[in-house]
């Protein structure tokens, strides 16, 4: 009798043991929800680019297409000594951000349309201490705080700079940033921007592979990878985009959030 215990529980501890090892393998990360910064009145230029910096290289995904120079423009070391030049009457700072919260008013030549509008990911803070590290790229930096002080100042900010959308998503800040505690599937898709470059229900744009059938092809294994990885591989016919898609969801979604949007999208067919 002791040695077939003896076995059951090494079983079990076996078991235990290699379940552990997979759940380990999932992100357990909670969601990072980008927050405002920190940045009173007295703000200088150097805090606003430094902060700018780690929104551009961290949370703002904006790495993944700026910088390489295939998909979109390669801002750094130059976006500061050009971005006065790109439309006539504006302003560097106008300019950037009218191409951070309208990004389809302007497009440079040669590139495609495929940026989205950031301020429904990021708060307006952001989005201005963003700006701030781009005129560092080779300008003089002009930004503020008066640019963003709170709700009214940020939409009078807007409006001064002509870039504030037809439907006000310029004016407060993160509207769709992730919430924590949300494992609504198309509000989180909303949230996220996934609806920026792929289609669901008729909503969003044809940039990326639609969601409509989506699991009518892949599994959830192969889902969640692709959000994980994304440049892990290319969906064909969309071999242009490769590398467009962001990597940090990761970071930005809760392990609940992850799965609630993989089972989600395998359940589209």
């Amino acid at each position: 009798m002791w040695a077939t215990n003896l076995k059951i529980g090494f079983v079990v501890i076996v078991t235990l043991g290699l379940y552990t090892a997979v759940a380990n393998m999932i992100p357990q990360v909670q969601s990072e929800v980008p927050q405002e910064l920190d940045l009173g009145a007295e703000v200088t230029s150097e805090q606003l680019v430094a902060a700018g910096e780690q929104v551009f290289q961290g949370a703002g995904g904006c790495t993944a297409c700026h910088g390489l120079g295939t998909r979109a423009p390669d801002l750094l070391g130059v976006a500061g000594s050009v971005c006065g030049e790109r439309v006539e009457g504006q302003s560097c700072k106008e300019y950037l951000y009218e191409s951070m919260v309208d990004p389809s008013a302007y497009v440079v030549e040669g590139f495609q349309p495929i940026m989205p509008d950031v301020s429904r990911t990021l708060p307006d803070d952001q989005i201005w201490a963003t700006i701030a590290y781009l005129q560092s790229q080779g300008g003089q930096v002009t930004v503020t705080a008066e640019d963003f002080r709170g709700a009214t100042g940020a939409g009078d900010a807007a409006g001064g700079a002509g870039g504030a959308s037809d439907d006000g998503a310029g004016g407060g800040g993160a509207a769709g940033a992730l919430e924590v505690g949300t494992d609504d599937p198309v509000g989180l898709l909303r949230s996220a921007t996934c609806l920026a470059c792929h289609q669901l229900a008729g909503e969003g744009a044809p940039i990326g592979p639609a969601f409509d059938d989506i699991g009518a092809n892949l599994d959830a294994a192969y889902i969640r990878n692709s959000i994980l990885y994304p440049n892990a591989d290319t969906a064909a016919g969309f071999e242009q985009m490769a590398g467009t898609m962001p990597a940090n969801f990761g970071d930005q979604l809760s392990a609940s959030q992850l799965e609630a949007i993989v089972d989600f999208l395998a359940e589209q067919k």
